[in-house]
């Protein structure tokens, strides 16, 4: 009996040793990008389309991925076409750019058009949960959040950028709308 007692009593402590897996759940919402829409100059409450816009941070060569499931030579994979993108924002810094090509894969050079947009911010660490850690998310900041500039010296593509909503904390939500 008293063996039988014992052999519980260790089978007890040995389960109370075991802690649960710390796993991320993929639903878990991390560390948002920036959700910028696009709208038709011409009818403004209207989405439009972007053509084959590419969009390449400081100090990519390539541009942001938007089609993983392409070789990472081809250049579909950097390019989108929809009214909606969602781009990162640098974590250990208050300032990102971003050059955005429209019509990126045009054979016709003077129909490609670059603008370029810096985003300035503010960063805060938030606690997630001990499996995911920390996420990091963002304030644009109330005085110049972005600068829009135009490095070709042609026309801006982009014919007005306004702040929606400057927290960034979800991606379900637009944070800046572009017109065009």
């Amino acid at each position: 009996m008293k063996k039988l007692i014992s052999l519980l009593l260790l089978f007890t402590f040995g389960l109370s040793s075991c802690e649960k897996d710390d796993i991320c759940d993929a639903n878990t919402p991390t560390t948002p990008r920036l959700v910028i829409t696009f709208y038709d100059i011409a009818n403004p409450t209207k989405t439009k389309n972007v053509s084959n816009l590419k969009v390449i941070g400081d100090g990519m060569e390539q541009g942001i991925v938007f089609n993983e499931s392409l070789a990472v030579d081809d250049p579909l994979r950097y390019v989108t076409s929809g009214s909606s993108v969602m781009i990162p924002l640098k974590i250990n810094d208050n300032t990102t750019t971003f050059k955005f090509i429209y019509n990126s894969l045009s054979e016709t050079p003077t129909t490609i058009n670059t603008d370029v947009i810096k985003f300035n911010y503010t960063t805060q660490n938030v606690y997630v949960s001990r499996a995911c850690g920390f996420k990091t998310i963002f304030q644009l900041t109330n005085v110049a959040p972005f600068v829009h500039t135009d490095p070709d010296g042609d026309t801006f593509w982009m014919t007005e950028v306004d702040l929606e909503n400057p927290n960034i904390e979800l991606e379900n939500e637009t944070h800046i709308k572009v017109y065009f």
